[in-house]
């Protein structure tokens, strides 16, 4: 081609590029060219406006900010402009952040009509086609495959990170929206599922932690109360009181993400003017039962109390009968009772593996660098910086989906290998074979399901014994006031006229006061002895109990331990709330002033509960037997809900239960651990054959590619600079690929026996994995 020769329509513009400094370049445009971007984005430019722009970035520039924010999320539009000025020696200017801002967006517009032309090319521009094929080990399904116990396992979690302030006067000017997001579920569709479920937990209306959560402002939502459960207050009672009154001033309040086991996202909904409303997740769980086929199972942090919301819902019928279940993560688990652990905790569900689902949280953990870049921004650049972080995020989890699955497959092998030694130990030392630990283990959870519930005999025994009490209280009472009034008027009184007595005021006013006592304890008294009476004809007493009767002593037993139970319960509360409070301490990124905070708050903790301690000790000598006491040092270090409940008391000893010896709960915590890797070895299995099976069907689009017929690159692939081959420990693993490489040889094609021995860094690595585990001898 010849060198362009200078036209008319030539012009020379201002420029910006941080790689060779220049300050203005000349640009060709030949006479067809329709306008001046265009000519600007052929010599390598991109001007600040669409029309007659006045300076022009270069594209390079562009796509190494791109870069710098995907690796850098709170790296800001303006930080990057002034890197440019220093990098240009000239003072910062405002303006320059707003060039630097309309050539950006112009940029990525341009880099997604690439994305939609490559994938309309591809194939892959049909609806939901993310969901279904983002992630091979989830969704790439083989013939003949074993069948897993849940097809898909995934997990969901809202994050007030991501907010956005309400509109101001600084941001009304733009007004785009951006709709270009696949992650995102439009709010008209979430907003479909905002009254799904009418209220039935009426009385956490009255806890402190449902009045802090709402405001004036706040989208009203009857579902919401369905997931507030006893378990899930213990955890969501400590978040910060600032957090508690915020919703009026932003417009977004944070995201909800759902994600696979493997962290590639599914759906992501904004969080409009309110906290985690019920309406988010279910939104996202009609998009899995319409979508992720069926047997799948979720984790939501109050996973408990939601699979109650689901059922009420119109999702509830599918739910069931697609075999779907919900239950809480690992993290969140522990701060749940024991009763929701033994149920919802993924160590105790047949088929979860060693999953955490712990991936919102490493997401959320992330995705905080991006809050101050989007706090302020308009709408439609939240959007867009929200949706760059999530490709950003999933293209990283994509290059790790083999280095996640040899991990896990490793872990797995060293808890078999670590633990199955001591089990077998344990279980010839105690006597017991693997069916008494299901056996006990099943008898656990229908003992802690039972806890603390309580019969309407023995409320209504604890009251009846408490009126009783008080009755008597009233008697006493009633006779000492009526015995002082009478007493008031000596017996020798003589009448004197009101001159002579100069203390006639005042024994009238102390005779009203007595008067006053005396008709108030008549009163009262004929009110319990009525409430009493009403009480005994509703329980069928034929004769009133008294407080040597055998009944009443079994009630004041009995409410001895109700008493221990609430002290104990309050002392719980307490432990989990400093637990939390320990642990956002040590969260990166907790600001001094946050710090100081939370460090105040826990000295503050820490002497409620001692007096708790203190209460419970008082509590626990009333029982008979009495309970040991508890110090100070040991309950300081208690780590698990666990340890509180097999502190209560109930009518059937918990000591006389197998279950509850110490070597016994040790043998069945590794029996569990194991039965869950085993189940992991299975899931792993299927998915690395899924991937390795992805990436050679992928592989075979490139030999259509060299089958041109006017192709002349090198028609294989090529080794990859530095590369380290994967180190995985193990005999026999030099055997194994000198064994690949060998089998290769005699294939008589010479083209492939070149490609197969330079395959490149990945195809090497997933061919290592897949036959490493498949040698690989599971022992007990």
């Amino acid at each position: 081609m010849s060198p362009h020769s200078p036209s008319e329509y030539d012009f020379f513009i201002p420029v910006v590029d941080i790689f060779t400094l220049d300050t203005e370049a000349s640009i060709s445009r030949d006479a067809d060219c329709p306008s001046p971007s265009t000519a600007l984005v052929r010599a390598g430019y991109l001007g600040h406006v669409p029309h007659a722009p006045s300076l022009a970035f270069s594209l390079r520039t562009l796509e190494h900010f791109r870069l710098l924010r995907a690796r850098k999320p709170s790296f800001s539009i303006e930080a990057f402009a002034k890197v440019l000025c220093d990098s240009y020696r000239i003072p910062y200017r405002r303006r320059y952040r707003t060039s630097l801002s309309g050539a950006f967006d112009a940029y990525l517009a341009i880099l997604r009509g690439v994305d939609k032309k490559i994938n309309e090319t591809l194939g892959r521009d049909t609806p939901n086609w993310r969901i279904l094929n983002a992630c091979p080990p989830c969704t790439y399904e083989l013939e003949e495959e074993p069948t897993l116990t849940f097809g898909r396992m995934y997990v969901l979690d809202g994050g007030n990170s991501a907010k956005r302030m309400a509109e101001g006067a600084r941001n009304r000017g733009d007004m785009r929206e951006y709709t270009e997001s696949d992650y995102l579920l439009p709010r008209t569709y979430v907003d479909k599922f905002a009254n799904e479920v009418q209220s039935r937990n009426l009385e956490t209306l009255d806890s402190p932690e449902a009045n802090d959560d709402d405001d004036d402002n706040t989208e009203a939502d009857p579902t919401r109360l369905n997931i507030a459960s006893d378990c899930s207050k213990n955890w969501k009672a400590a978040a910060s009181d600032e957090k508690k009154r915020m919703w009026s001033i932003f417009d977004e309040t944070g995201i909800f993400v759902s994600a696979c086991r493997h962290g590639l996202l599914l759906w992501v909904t904004d969080m409009v003017r309110s906290g985690e409303l019920a309406k988010y997740p279910l939104a996202i769980i009609s998009k899995v039962l319409e979508l992720l086929g069926e047997r799948s199972l979720a984790a939501y942090d109050i996973g408990c109390g939601f699979a109650s919301t689901i059922r009420s819902s119109s999702l509830g019928k599918a739910f069931e009968q697609q075999g779907c279940r919900i239950c809480v993560d690992v993290f969140h688990g522990y701060a749940h009772n024991y009763a929701c652990q033994t149920k919802n905790h993924p160590n105790g569900i047949q088929g979860a593996g060693i999953e955490d689902f712990g991936a919102i949280e490493r997401f959320f953990s992330a995705s905080n660098a991006l809050a101050p870049v989007i706090c302020y921004a308009t709408a439609y650049r939240r959007s867009v910086f929200l949706d760059l972080f999530f490709k950003q995020w999933d293209d990283d989890k994509y290059l790790n989906l083999a280095t996640m699955i040899y991990h896990n497959y490793k872990q797995s092998i060293n808890i078999i290998a670590s633990e199955s030694l001591a089990l077998d130990g344990a279980k010839v030392s105690l006597g017991i074979q693997d069916g008494d630990l299901e056996a006990w283990r099943q008898e656990e959870i229908e003992y802690i399901a039972c806890l603390g519930k309580e019969t309407e005999w023995d409320i209504h025994a604890m009251t009846y014994v408490e009126l009783l009490q008080k009755l008597r209280d009233a008697q006493t009472c009633a006779s000492d006031t009526s015995l002082q009034f009478i007493s008031m008027v000596p017996s020798d009184y003589q009448f004197l006229p009101p001159s002579q007595d100069v203390s006639y005021s005042a024994n009238v006013s102390a005779t009203r006061k007595l008067e006053t006592h005396h008709r108030y304890h008549a009163e009262r008294l004929d009110t319990l002895q009525r409430e009493v009476v009403a009480l005994e004809v509703k329980m069928g007493v034929a004769h009133r109990w008294q407080p040597t009767s055998p009944e009443y002593q079994e009630t004041m037993k009995y409410m001895a331990t109700h008493t221990y139970q609430r002290a104990l319960d309050n002392l719980q509360r307490l432990v989990v709330q400093r637990l939390f409070k320990l642990q956002k301490l040590n969260i990166s990124q907790t600001a001094y002033k946050m710090r100081t905070h939370i460090s105040k708050s826990l000295q503050t903790r820490c002497h409620a509960i001692q007096t708790a301690i203190k209460k419970y000790n008082d509590a626990a000598s009333q029982l008979h037997p009495p309970r040991p006491p508890l110090e100070w040092s040991k309950v300081s270090h208690y780590s698990f809900l666990e340890e509180f409940n097999l502190l209560r008391e109930t009518r059937q000893d918990i000591r006389d239960k197998m279950w509850a010896r110490p070597a016994i709960r040790e043998t069945m915590r590794q029996w569990l651990h194991i039965q869950r890797a085993k189940e992991e070895i299975e899931r792993c299995n299927v998915e690395v054959r899924r991937l390795h099976t992805f990436i050679v069907d992928e592989d075979r689009h490139f030999t259509h590619i060299y089958a041109l017929s006017g192709f002349s690159g090198v028609a294989s692939p090529g080794l990859r600079k530095g590369r380290v081959d994967l180190d995985v420990e193990g005999d026999g693993m030099d055997g194994i690929l000198a064994g690949h490489q060998h089998e290769h040889e005699h294939d008589g094609d010479d083209e492939t026996i070149e490609m197969i021995d330079d395959e490149g860094d990945d195809m090497q690595d997933i061919g290592t994995l897949v036959e490493y585990l498949s040698d690989l001898a599971l022992t007990r």
